[in-house]
């Protein structure tokens, strides 16, 4: 979770596995858009002397759809190069690192960034022998890291800035718990499934945050709004399906690996072949199928349709009165009715119409795919919730993701039957599906997860990465 080792080939090659994205009108700069995805997941932030880096043989790809299709009318591609500067050093760095161009720094990463307009495939490289920053190793290594990083910001040209580099994790979630046969801390007392006793879960807990104190490697990009819509205009009609564009990561490799007689030495060769992708959070995690979860990833969300049985009817809906007897009688009764799941089809496959929300819609159109759809023309929140828009936030997820939204809860509640009203107002939720918390927050209005500080209030919007001097003996992976 959101998409951290969900399949079982990709959870083999985590330099390829895109583990979050986010799309949203930035907040600082109301007038561009931020796209963010994340790689590597589960970083222990002291997982040295080969510290975490992005891989030079992998295709990085942000797609964005301006017209409805399920496709991609831009493609932003990032490229990454390793070079070292003592190559006879078992050392990533042999004395401080206080510059992006310190000689003491040994294995160097750099970047470029093209961007593909189809169908036409032209492609303008944006940028070339951008560097990306050190990891964040510790104070004697990495001095003043907040700065070091920020200086690997760069600014493009034409309104775009991106960077390449480690981050803290924004992505927030119980993992030891939610796998544990569907544990909700929060209400684990009423957890039944077996009868099973001398469990320990007698009584409410706090949630545990599984991603506390780990990195990711971001890839993010900020332009004007203008550069990703059909009409290369800034959208002011939140009514208009023009004014909302799907988003997704994807990662490719070449399709044959020639291991070379010099040891070590790899090469790619064959054309591109796409083994991750990831568009809305825990898709392929929690309702793909484990036996179809690589060909998933394989796909485009123009196919998408072909998975929807698994949205319509989530098997994690199917087991939530079985694990938690008594507590969601509303919603046993609506699975047994066999009715599809609407509602989620919605949200998640073909976006929400006008008509079903007052004053918010992020529907582009009626192809079933897999993408983060975001309405442009809505301003980002003065008051946020990280509810997103069942907290009364339409800047939120599902319209599109920001870095602090509590994606997680919003999910579960959602497949609690908490939307069902969205599309069957004779349906009432069951009270607990408004309650479904990982319990990682305060409350909606707590714009972090619990004992974290991992967001910025500018771009790159998620925070420095944790020191792997700083880790605790009992975070360290």
């Amino acid at each position: 979770m959101s998409s951290h080792r969900e399949a079982p080939e990709i959870s083999k090659d985590p330099v390829a596995d895109s583990t979050d994205v986010y799309a949203f009108v930035s907040p600082d700069q109301p007038d561009t858009v931020t796209l963010i995805s994340n790689y590597i997941p589960l970083e222990g932030p002291d997982g040295g002397p080969n510290f975490y880096a992005f891989g030079d043989d992998v295709l990085y790809a942000i797609n964005v759809d301006n017209n409805g299709d399920g496709k991609p009318e831009i493609v932003f591609q990032f490229r990454f190069q390793t070079t070292y500067r003592d190559p006879d050093s078992f050392l990533y760095n042999v004395g401080p690192i206080e510059s992006l161009t310190s000689s003491n720094w040994n294995r160097v990463q750099t970047y470029s960034v093209t961007r593909v307009d189809l169908p036409s495939g032209q492609a303008t490289v944006l940028g070339t022998d951008l560097p990306c920053p050190p990891c964040n190793i510790g104070p004697l290594s990495t001095p003043n890291y907040a700065s070091l990083a920020q200086a690997a910001v760069q600014q493009l040209g034409s309104g775009v800035t991106v960077f390449a580099g480690q981050r803290a994790e924004g992505f927030y979630v119980d993992l030891g718990a939610i796998f544990d046969l569907g544990d909700l801390r929060p209400f684990e007392n009423l957890h039944n499934m077996f009868g099973l006793t001398n469990t320990g879960l007698s009584s409410p807990a706090p949630g545990v945050n599984a991603t506390d104190m780990v990195n990711v490697h971001t890839i993010a990009i900020q332009l004007p709004i203008s550069q990703v819509t059909a009409s290369g205009t800034v959208p002011s009609d939140p009514t208009s399906p023009s004014s909302v564009i799907g988003v997704w990561a994807s990662a490719y490799r070449q399709k044959v690996r020639i291991y070379e007689p010099t040891p070590g030495t790899v090469n790619g060769t064959g054309p591109w072949v796409q083994v991750s992708r990831l568009g809305n959070p825990l898709f392929n995690e929690v309702l793909v199928p484990i036996t179809k979860k690589d060909y998933w990833n394989s796909q485009q969300p123009v196919d998408d349709a072909q998975f929807a049985q698994y949205v319509a009817n989530p098997q994690l809906a199917q087991l939530l009165p079985v694990l938690y007897p008594g507590v969601f009688p509303n919603l046993q009764a609506f699975n047994q009715s066999g009715k599809a799941r609407d509602d989620l089809v919605a949200i998640l496959l073909t976006g929400i119409p006008n008509g079903v929300v007052k004053g918010f819609q992020n529907s582009g159109g009626s192809v079933q795919a897999d993408m983060l759809r975001l309405n442009l023309a809505i301003p980002p929140a003065s008051s946020p919730s990280n509810l997103g828009l069942i907290g009364g936030d339409p800047a939120g997820f599902p319209n599109g993701r920001r870095v602090f939204d509590d994606v997680a809860t919003i999910e579960l509640r959602a497949v609690a039957g908490a939307t069902i009203p969205l599309v069957d107002p004779s349906y009432t939720p069951d009270k607990a599906a408004g309650e479904i918390s990982m319990g990682l927050t305060s409350g909606p209005t707590d714009l972090s997860a619990m004992g974290t500080e991992n967001y910025l209030s500018s771009f790159p919007y998620l925070g420095v990465p944790h020191s792997g001097f700083d880790v605790p003996a009992s975070s360290s992976c």
